[in-house]
């Protein structure tokens, strides 16, 4: 039986200790590494041991009684939340570590919306317990309260789960026929571990267990629990599926596709089809596969359902596409609100390096690498300046180069506040396209999406096709900052090609004049990222934190209080929140809570200013233009935007 389980917590819990403990138990490896001691299994990148944090989420393979375990280390620290929701999502359950000592933590909250959105059976070990100040109570007190009230601590021994009296009411109490055979019949050990079974595998009941990593109390008798109370079904003879959940380059330079495999059977030499993306569906060869452990590796020559493994062979395959009979892509919910450009040194073209940030961002898509013909710049997306630091260094060792990046700014965006239609025409000498676009407002997060309501018999299917692929291939400009374009419908609406003159590039040409030319005329919209916000301090603290979040043109939800401590939610922008994390452990003396978490985009608080600010010049932006291109007597000429409309040779 194949599972895939996930170590998750909030910096400095214990998780690579706890992780490094199962491995140990297990024969997996033979001396238990230490992160202090920069010799952890799982911590073997230079960069993770140097900086003892996880940066990348690694997979380690370990036996225990009749089960295989892939186990996942993944990063603890806010900037690497991409890297660990990618990984969440193909686990067959989850096991959250928190100190004893701090208990929930921000990082702690995050991990546990994201196992609840992908739906990721859920279980909690408390560490430390050896510490001074340690507060088991206190830490279920919490759990029960913020995360859930199905939180049960439970006992595990070197024989395994150990129910009491309490344990075996509780459990009856959330399944109704099972109440009833308690009453009749009382406590059958089975049946009670069968239905606890189950309550796991649907969320409705959170084991907590308790111990110490460091000490190697609770461990192992917490594994033969956890085992006892997971189940995992594949099934290695039906249709070949799976997901795509990392992408890595070996130092060979071996494009490696990781794919958790969820049916079939897949062997060297099959040909292997994924994707989606409203594109052709890619078709290669498996060249190779790996079964990797920690930093090694075997070459194997098939794999089953429910094994964790990387494909050579797939130049294409990008993180979160499904594989065989699986067709549609996965979605991440973090998302960086930052953005920042590399600083080469003077004697290097920029534009030449682009290949290597392309290969990071295969491995990292939140990077979402742009080079700025304008700025003759590499930027891209992050989550923080730890992450920056991180890439200087993974650059360096990778490819040899010494880069830095600029202090990381606001990524804002831009959108349309009512539907209009754009109108684009492109007809040099022996050349002819005309598109005509209806763009309209599409709800907060959606991005781009394309459409076509042209009717075949006056463009042919594969011109609309092509259409489709210009408005998709590429991040848009608003004209407003020259930010990209987001949560727009666009929906092809008339076009015409000729017989003869019609080349593909004529398309892309009408296609960018006619979208550009409808944000010329449409009410745009300038949006900045926002911070969901939950803090937590002391009563006699909350009138600071309040006036400070009204400062920062933030929106208060009502105020909650808990015995001694107030409990603050809602939104606010990123840019004027920032910082305020040291802020705030400053004056609590560090025992004020926050949590934030991506938001989404909102109309700007202040966008007069940023525009003043970036000074866009959509005039001067040599990707885009919003004139189109007639002909006459022999010759192209260009006519302005506002004038064009009139001109095109589709009347509506």
């Amino acid at each position: 039986m194949n599972k895939t389980i996930g170590i998750l917590a909030h910096v400095d819990a214990g998780k690579t200790t706890f992780s490094e403990q199962l491995l140990y138990h297990t024969k997996s490896i033979k001396q238990l590494g230490r992160v202090d001691h920069q010799n952890a299994f799982l911590d073997h990148h230079n960069i993770e041991r140097q900086r003892g944090i996880t940066v990348f989420a690694e997979q380690a393979i370990f036996q225990y009684m009749d089960s295989t375990y892939y186990l996942i280390d993944t990063p603890g620290h806010v900037d690497f939340s991409p890297e660990m929701e990618r990984s969440i999502a193909v686990l067959d359950a989850a096991i959250i570590v928190i100190s004893a000592v701090e208990g929930i933590e921000a990082h702690t909250e995050t991990v546990w919306q994201l196992l609840g959105k992908h739906n990721i059976p859920t279980f909690f070990f408390i560490n430390k317990i050896d510490r001074t100040g340690a507060d088991v109570d206190t830490v279920m007190q919490q759990l029960r309260r913020e995360f859930s009230a199905n939180a049960i601590l439970l006992t595990a021994t070197e024989q395994g789960l150990e129910l009491n009296s309490e344990h075996i009411e509780a459990i009856a109490e959330r399944d109704e026929l099972l109440l009833d055979y308690y009453v009749e019949h009382g406590y059958e050990p089975k049946r009670w571990k069968d239905t606890l079974m189950g309550l796991i595998a649907d969320r409705e009941v959170f084991p907590c267990f308790t111990g110490s990593a460091l000490q190697n109390i609770g461990v192992e008798p917490f594994l033969h629990a956890f085992h006892q109370l997971t189940v995992s079904h594949y099934d290695i003879n039906g249709p070949l599926s799976g997901r795509v959940y990392k992408i890595r380059y070996d130092q060979s330079g071996t494009r490696l596709t990781f794919i958790k495999l969820l049916s079939g059977k897949l062997a060297v030499r099959d040909e292997l089809n994924y994707g989606d993306r409203q594109q052709l569906e890619q078709r290669e060869k498996v060249t190779q596969l790996r079964r990797y452990n920690g930093a090694s590796y075997e070459m194997i020559s098939s794999a089953y359902a429910g094994e964790l493994i990387a494909v050579a062979g797939l130049s294409e395959a990008q993180v979160g596409d499904g594989i065989g009979e699986l067709k549609e892509a996965f979605h991440y919910s973090m998302t960086p609100a930052l953005t920042s450009s590399v600083v080469f040194a003077d004697d290097v073209h920029a534009k030449e390096m682009l290949p290597y940030f392309r290969m990071l961002e295969a491995e990292d898509p939140s990077l979402n690498v742009v080079w700025s013909e304008k700025h003759s710049q590499i930027q891209l997306h992050v989550m923080g300046k730890i992450q920056l630091e991180v890439l200087e260094q993974i650059v360096q060792e990778r490819y040899g180069l010494q880069v830095t990046f600029a202090p990381p700014s606001i990524l804002y965006k831009e959108s349309i506040a009512a539907p209009i239609i754009g109108y684009g025409h492109f007809e040099p000498l022996r050349h002819y396209a005309e598109v005509h676009l209806k763009l309209e407002p599409a709800p907060r997060g959606a991005g781009v999406s394309f459409a076509s309501q042209c009717h075949v018999d006056e463009l042919a299917a594969a011109s609309q096709r092509l259409i489709g692929q210009h408005v998709l291939e590429r991040e848009h400009h608003g004209l407003l900052t020259g930010s990209p374009l987001t949560d727009v419908h666009i929906t092809l609406l008339r076009g015409r090609e000729h017989n003869k003159h019609t080349h593909g590039g004529d398309f892309r040409e009408a296609t960018l004049r006619a979208l550009r030319q409808g944000l010329e005329k449409a009410d745009n919209i300038l949006l900045e990222p926002y911070y969901e916000f939950k803090i937590v301090v002391q009563t006699e603290q909350i009138g600071r934190v309040m006036s400070d979040i009204q400062r920062a043109c933030g929106e208060l939800d009502p105020l909650i209080t808990e015995g001694d401590k107030g409990i603050l939610t809602g939104k606010v922008p990123v840019a004027t929140f920032l910082d305020y994390g040291a802020e705030l452990a400053s004056f609590t003396q560090g025992k004020g809570r926050m949590k934030l978490s991506f938001g989404g985009y909102a109309p700007c608080h202040n966008s007069s200013e940023v525009i003043e600010m970036i000074n866009y010049d959509k005039d001067a932006d040599a990707e885009y233009t919003s004139a189109s291109i007639f002909c006459a007597k022999g010759a192209g000429y260009s006519v302005p935007w506002d004038e064009a409309e009139g001109l095109m040779h589709i009347k509506d």
